[in-house]
């Protein structure tokens, strides 16, 4: 047994620098019908992944409405997704919590139904510190003992995760990953800087993806992917592949489509979007509301402009 400088005390084989995922990772939505959840069109919207190429999907993250499901029926989605992927992705899960209590129970029950990994984002509303930060995801990951992506998201959280603090956590042999959301580029280069070798840096912006790639980002976790896998596999495989131009030309192709599909709070637009390709429903989860008439008419010129 020995103490390693992030806190966690036993002899376990790091987990962490085995990257779980590369390439296009979608936050999947989570498709209503009359209140409930739609699995008929759940089961449509992971068949439209795996066909666009999509080997990694993330679920009950901020883009799936998580804050607003009951436990049961996040335990349903992770079971349904998992019975109907059957192998054909990964499955990450989102657990997090502003209670570590909860986010220890989540993280557990996802483990239970088959996660391949989990997407923790830092306590909201009540914060902490830094030194905060780092138990609370220790104190996750002791008790559950599988890979985690950590989530940075200022924006949602009223709370930055600073590279130190990431460089500190990287140190647990359980955190595998940082998806990082906070949209300051001072930092998110000086983590790309400090991070490589030792935890794989993932972009948190569909706008941002091709810069994250260029940066050496091991992938990105995407909104647009919902509606659009083919251009987002397009964009990072040609990053992987190191054909810049070719990702950029993928790039270009969606910006339009990119900033229009955050011109309302995440997930209202996407969501409309995927019901202007059929694939569900536009119905949105209180407080959130449907699309605003002027937006819908932006995402359908959009769409019509990315088809020419």
């Amino acid at each position: 047994m020995n103490t390693n400088k992030a806190g966690i005390t036993d002899s376990r084989q790091r987990i962490g620098n085995q990257i779980i995922f590369e390439g296009c990772a979608t936050a999947l939505v989570t498709p209503f019908k009359d209140g409930k959840v739609d699995f008929d069109a759940l089961g449509k919207i992971l068949e439209h992944q795996i066909t666009g190429g999509i080997k990694t999907l993330v679920l009950l993250g901020t883009t799936s409405e998580a804050s607003t499901l009951e436990f049961d029926e996040e335990d349903a989605i992770i079971e349904y997704a998992k019975k109907r992927i059957n192998g054909r992705a990964k499955i990450i899960v989102g657990t997090g919590s502003n209670d570590t209590k909860v986010a220890i129970q989540r993280s557990v029950e996802a483990k239970k139904f088959g996660a391949d990994g989990l997407l923790i984002v830092p306590p909201y509303h009540n914060k902490c510190t830094q030194a905060g930060l780092v138990a609370h995801y220790n104190a996750i990951t002791d008790a559950v003992k599988m890979p985690v992506i950590l989530y940075n998201v200022p924006a949602r959280t009223g709370m930055n995760m600073t590279p130190d603090t990431v460089l500190k956590l990287a140190e647990n042999p359980y955190i595998a990953g940082l998806k990082e959301a906070s949209s300051n580029f001072d930092q998110i280069t000086a983590l790309a800087k400090k991070l490589d070798g030792k935890l794989a840096l993932y972009s948190g912006e569909d706008a941002f993806d091709y810069l994250y790639l260029a940066l050496g980002a091991k992938g990105m976790i995407s909104v647009a992917a919902n509606a659009f896998p083919k251009q987002k596999v397009a964009l990072a495989d040609a990053m992987k592949k190191g054909d810049f131009k070719k990702g950029l030309q993928a790039h270009n192709e969606m910006l339009e489509m990119n900033n229009v599909l955050f011109c309302e709070v995440n997930p209202i637009p996407v969501k409309a979007m995927m019901h202007h390709l059929g694939l569900c429903t536009d119905e949105m989860r209180a407080p959130l509301t449907t699309i605003e008439k002027a937006n819908r008419e932006k995402l359908a010129a959009a769409y019509k402009n990315l088809k020419k």
